[in-house]
């Protein structure tokens, strides 16, 4: 059933209670009035009976049948007031569940209602152009307070990014030339220009954006596990009436017994808490696809990781300086830096910047692909790059981790070693987990068992598989044994996406991760933080807590009310007024599920 036609069935029975109060207490035409309610009853019940079916079909069983048999019963035995208010509770129910469902999932649309349109192009002139039509390359004006456009490098200027509706981080990041703009971020106080990194279909905010419109698309699978509580409940609910009726003689009883049997707990609370829940991830910076997320995420009994770029950094540092005899770290630390200054490979980022801010000049700098640097430095001709390049004759002794190596004249100088920078909250997030109860943590990797093992020990993983390509960490996944599921895998590369779907939750570390990881992801984090996985676990268990909760009290409610009507001690149109009541606190504790909580 679509949101119009939610809104169309309770505007249809407020209008005919409205007539039909006007025509029993205002004209006298009592007639009149039960002949309306019960033709518009009839009517409602008809659709319900035909939305029933198309349940039935879809492979699921709901409580619609109970609805429906209050309606009928309550007509039959003349208590159209009391069907009335049943109609209201019924359509008014589906209406609250829209309003409800837009509530709870309003972080998510602000994404949609903040994606910029336009862009300001810097050119022989500047003019304003569809953000559709920037190229990566575009020179582009970003003025204060103007929602970035496309993911872009800062080139001029100095400002305040708003970042939170992208990660959730709520304090403005500092952002000077050469940093990264993302776009759907908003500029602070001052102008800025960037230069455009992606056009606007492949920017962070699109990909968000995607994510977003999956998520509202994919229904709950929480609702088909409140379906199962509706067998026995549905059961239980004709037996009290049956009972109620036979014993008693009288089949007014069966209709105030049914009255009472509301069906919205099952059918309201659960999907209700689920969205909620997602709107609470949202707002902690993790953009959850779908309710069925939740319900296995908060089941996990493992979690695997992938190593570069989520374990670590994956940007590599200076970790050991080693020279040979003679030559000081100092000495081989500047000679090494200045002969790689000019170079864009990634080892000689890192070497100049964990080299002296002043070195000294080089002359005659030549690279040689896939061998290193050269340069004259002081008179003496410096080296540094692989080992055969350092040195042809071989005789240097190959360290086993990545490493540069440097030499003077043909004089072999010594290395300078580097690792990827483990993120500092890795070790913390794996002891979190483990105090969740999740005693099965692996890493997955493509390096090599040394350092994967290196790394693994020191934040505290439980198990290590080294060297695997993107086939080996899914069979992997598929060996884990049955007991150790459902499992989750956390990745950032273009490599993890087949794993992120082959998990039984895929979550990718979005900041800074692919865009194929992302996609392929159940969720995503978008704030550059291993520690949301915590955060995702605990939104996820605190939301099926409060949903199963919704669901049981509004069940323990209605039983209890049935079984004090089949006494014949709670009228009909009482019961129904009950019932709201019923309904009204289930879907606002279901609501809980969007609250923050200091835990999370």
């Amino acid at each position: 059933m679509n949101k119009l036609a939610n809104y169309k069935r309770l505007w249809m029975v407020l209008i005919v209670g409205i007539l039909a109060f006007i025509l029993e207490f205002g004209a006298h035409q009592n007639g009149v009035a039960q002949v309306l309610v019960t033709v518009l009853g009839s009517l409602i019940a008809l659709l319900m009976f035909v939305d029933m079916v198309k349940t039935l079909r879809s492979g699921k069983f709901g409580v619609d049948l109970l609805a429906i048999t209050a309606v009928i019963a309550t007509l039959a035995i003349g208590e159209y007031w009391a069907a009335l208010i049943v109609l209201l509770m019924l359509t008014g129910g589906d209406a609250l569940e829209d309003y409800a469902a837009n509530k709870a999932n309003s972080d998510l649309k602000q994404l949609l209602e903040r994606s910029p349109q336009t862009a300001h192009l810097i050119g022989e002139t500047k003019r304003d152009v569809a953000v559709n039509e920037v190229q990566v390359g575009d020179r582009l004006l970003v003025k204060p307070g103007e929602v970035v456009p496309v993911d872009g490098t800062l080139v001029s200027g100095t400002t305040m990014l708003d970042e939170s509706s992208l990660t959730g981080e709520s304090r403005p990041v500092d952002k000077a030339v050469g940093d990264t703009a993302m776009s759907g971020s908003v500029n602070g106080d001052a102008a800025i220009e960037i230069v455009a990194d992606r056009q606007a279909k492949d920017s962070q905010y699109q990909n968000i954006i995607r994510l977003v419109k999956q998520a509202e698309a994919q229904p709950a699978h929480f609702v088909r596990m409140a379906d199962r509580y509706a067998v026995p409940f549905t059961l239980l609910a004709y037996v009290i009436a049956g009972t109620a009726w036979a014993i008693s003689g009288n089949p007014e009883r069966f209709a105030e017994v049914l009255v009472v049997a509301s069906p919205c707990p099952l059918i309201l609370a659960a999907p209700i808490a689920l969205v909620a829940g997602m709107s609470r991830a949202s707002q902690n910076g993790i953009i959850v696809k779908t309710g069925t997320t939740l319900e296995k995420l908060a089941k996990v009994k493992t979690i695997a990781f992938d190593k570069t770029g989520t374990i670590t950094k994956g940007n590599l540092t200076v970790t050991d300086v080693v020279p040979e005899d003679g030559t000081t770290e100092t000495q081989l630390l500047t000679l090494a830096a200045t002969a790689e200054q000019q170079s864009n490979h990634i080892l000689a980022r890192a070497i100049v910047a964990a080299a002296p801010d002043q070195l000294p000049n080089a002359e005659n700098l030549t690279e040689v692909t896939g061998g290193g640097v050269q340069a004259t430095i002081n008179g003496q001709v410096i080296k540094a790059g692989k080992a055969d390049f350092v040195m042809p004759d071989n005789s240097i002794q190959k360290t086993g981790v990545t490493a540069v190596y440097v030499s003077a004249d043909n004089h072999y100088l010594g290395h300078i070693s580097f690792a990827d920078e483990l993120r500092p909250e890795a070790k913390t997030t794996m002891t979190a987990l483990h105090g969740l109860g999740i005693d099965h943590l692996l890493m997955i990797s493509g390096d090599r068992r040394p350092i994967a093992e290196k790394i693994a020990k020191a934040v505290g993983i439980d198990n290590v598989n080294a060297e695997c390509l993107p086939s080996d960490k899914i069979k992997v996944l598929a060996n884990i044994a049955p007991e150790q599921r459902p499992v989750a895998m956390v990745g950032d590369g273009v490599n993890d996406a087949p794993s992120l779907v082959t998990a039984d939750v895929g979550l990718a570390m979005g900041a800074s991760g692919a865009t194929a990881a992302s996609e392929s992801a159940d969720a995503v984090i978008m704030k550059d933080d291993l520690g949301r996985v915590v955060s995702a676990t605990k939104i996820a268990r605190y939301t099926m807590k409060i949903a199963r909760q919704a669901v049981l009290i509004g069940i323990a409610i209605c039983t209890i009310l049935m079984l004090i009507a089949s006494f014949g001690v709670i009228p009909t149109i009482i019961g129904a007024l009950l019932q709201e009541v019923v309904d009204t606190v289930t879907i606002l504790y279901a609501l809980r599920a969007r609250s923050q909580r200091a835990d999370v």
